[in-house]
């Protein structure tokens, strides 16, 4: 998708927006290197980048278009999408009458790298990386805390650092995680999350070591794309019976790219199973569609779009207005434009309410 600026009296933003998923880019993991110590920049030079998925090869991500970015996205200089802070700014920021945007890098972060230790020294070499090449030239860019969220504790350790620092907004996870993030092994994330009032956004991807669907590996991507919402849907489902939200109450997740028409049935499906198994998770008080809709945010790429438009608005109702945030997902090629992405008949309050308020609320912090 090509987006070119609209002259003012036209259909350009003139209300203030918040931009939860943008993705800033490495042009090679080489970029981490002045961030490194010696120690792990000759790590890297020898053995590279190890994951859990042993046999991977290529991008996750459907390969629509190269990096899967907008044609008009790639800079002059030669980098790759999300690399070039003007054109971010240009593209973005200023186009959109951004308040600010909140970058989730995606690759090579290092979370989810085998080696606990090197994936947390390329978790504070990126967190470092987002400060000095994005957040210092362009305040309005926050930046997410990557951490080594397959240690409990180095990942504790990486969100203290930062803690009280305004220029991050939240932490930042992957989905696809070695156990269900519900799993007491993670706790210490979430507790140091809530310490430091910060959300918890977990994107989509990451190497688990294992298949992506409980029978086995797809054939296709447009399987794997499928698959986003069953994961998110066992990740949740962990939370909620494993006591995540009982024990850390504090604790506000934000979906990123995993879609959000799905919520409402896995709500009333969990609710009906709580109410017939409940003696086996009494440490679970509440139905848990209660736990959904006070723990949970949804940002809005890619928003399902149903034949019958008022089911969006079903969709949105049961969710709840004020746990819906806009995302874009620039520079990649299924961007979300925010003059055309929301449908008209949502009403200007609710679409106020997603392109601004509620994550003005969410990430009131940052601002």
């Amino acid at each position: 998708m090509t987006i070119h600026p609209a002259a003012p009296s036209s259909t350009s933003v003139v209300q203030t927006i918040i931009d939860c998923d943008v993705h800033p880019k490495l042009t090679s993991v080489d970029d981490l290197k002045p961030f490194l110590s010696q120690r792990w920049q000759a790590h890297l030079a020898t053995y590279g980048l190890r994951y859990r998925m042993g046999y991977q090869d290529g991008n996750p991500y459907p390969k629509a278009a190269p990096a899967s970015s907008r044609r008009d996205t790639w800079p002059a200089n030669g980098g790759l999408p999300g690399s070039d802070v003007g054109m971010l700014r240009d593209q973005l920021l200023d186009l959109y009458n951004m308040e600010f945007g909140i970058m989730n890098p995606l690759w090579p972060t290092g979370q989810g790298v085998l080696g606990d230790d090197y994936s947390a020294a390329l978790c504070r070499a990126s967190n470092q990386w987002q400060l000095d090449l994005y957040n210092e030239p362009e305040p309005r860019l926050k930046c997410s805390i990557c951490v080594p969220y397959e240690n409990g504790a180095l990942a504790r350790a990486e969100i203290e650092h930062f803690a009280g620092d305004g220029r991050f907004a939240q932490v930042l996870l992957l989905s696809r995680t070695a156990e269900l993030l519900g799993q007491r092994r993670y706790w210490p994330i979430f507790e140091a999350a809530e310490a430091a009032n910060l959300p918890v956004g977990i994107h989509v991807f990451g190497y688990s070591g294992q298949a992506i669907t409980p029978a086995g590996w797809p054939s296709y991507y447009m399987e794997e794309m499928t698959e986003h919402a069953p994961s998110a849907q066992a990740m949740l489902t962990s939370m909620i019976f494993e006591g995540l939200f009982e024990r850390f109450p504090g604790t506000r997740i934000v979906l990123l790219e995993a879609g959000l028409a799905w919520i409402p049935a896995l709500g009333w499906r969990l609710d009906r199973l709580w109410a017939r198994m409940r003696d086996e998770v009494p440490h679970v008080t509440r139905p848990p569609s209660e736990y959904l809709k006070q723990h949970l945010w949804v940002a809005t790429q890619p928003m399902e779009e149903p034949e019958n438009k008022r089911h969006l608005v079903d969709i949105i109702d049961w969710i709840g207005h004020d746990r819906v945030v806009f995302s874009s997902d620039y520079p990649h090629w299924d961007f979300d434009d925010p003059r055309h992405s929301l449908p008209p008949h949502i009403g200007a309050k609710l679409k106020r309410a997603i392109l601004y308020d509620n994550a003005a609320a969410l990430y009131g912090a940052a601002r």
